[in-house]
């Protein structure tokens, strides 16, 4: 594939509602979610993106799990096999919910459970057919639209006068029930920041690139950009409702919030 539809495809693979919804979730801490998405982003999620991808075109697209088969043993390879079905599952769930949610917002008409029912046969004809046939055609799109939404959303809060309600950085816990910043708030925004689930997604794209020297602009990249997504909707949600983080906190789940503010 052409290293920009990858760079797209591998972009919507590892973001998603990742930092969007954690990043809503996370700016309850307030500006120190600033810190962690920008540091954990460049020195830790953006870095293990580009090793576990390079890792992945230097044998030949293999799995993450097939990598650590070959240098660590049978046993290290049956063990990474069963934790990755597991955190796939646990993703699948949200990767299913969250845009049910949503979409029962916007479509209320139409019941959650039957938006779950029509994503999950989606998933599951994605799944079965080859990359260039179903995902290579419509995720570069979504993709897209993933990008145009955060830069329209960024482009609102200056045209509203949101960015000027930025509260300075501080690291006070001012979290509304009080729950810690550490170790809270890194988990909270994992996808925005940090996720070994992007080494599961790592070989679809891995396996479509003409060269490898695409590796840094589609790994490392993406990973960037779904930063850059998470410090927007981090922004966004800390100054769009009245009282702030208080008022964030009274708004309802991240669905509603991302529903509101868009």
């Amino acid at each position: 594939m052409d290293w920009k539809k990858a760079f797209l495809i591998q972009f919507l693979n590892i973001a998603g509602l990742g930092p969007i919804f954690g990043a809503v979730a996370g700016a309850l801490w307030g500006p120190a979610a600033f810190m962690w998405i920008v540091f954990g982003c460049i020195f830790a999620g953006a870095t293990h993106d580009y090793l576990a991808g390079m890792l992945s075109v230097r044998h030949d697209g293999a799995t993450i799990a097939e990598v650590v088969g070959k240098y660590l043993g049978e046993g290290a390879r049956k063990i990474m096999i069963v934790f990755s079905v597991v955190l796939l599952v646990l993703v699948g769930v949200v990767f299913v919910n969250g845009p049910a949610g949503i979409l029962n917002n916007i479509v209320p008409g139409v019941p959650t459970l039957a938006w779950v029912a029509i994503i999950m046969v989606y998933y599951i004809i994605a799944t079965l057919v080859p990359v260039d046939k179903l995902i290579g055609k419509i995720y570069p799109l979504f993709g897209a639209a993933l990008i145009f939404m955060g830069i329209g959303i960024a482009i609102m809060m200056f045209v509203k006068g949101y960015a000027t309600n930025i509260p300075e950085l501080t690291f006070k816990n001012i979290h509304p029930g009080g729950t810690a910043v550490y170790p809270f708030l890194f988990i909270t925004i994992a996808c925005g920041a940090i996720s070994g689930f992007h080494a599961t997604q790592a070989p679809l794209m891995a396996r479509c690139l003409k060269n490898e020297k695409e590796g840094r602009r589609v790994f490392y990249g993406s990973m960037i950009a779904e930063g850059i997504i998470a410090l927007i909707w981090a922004a966004a949600a800390m100054t769009f409702f009245d009282g702030g983080v208080e008022g964030l906190a009274a708004a309802g789940p991240a669905g509603v919030v991302v529903n509101t503010i868009s």
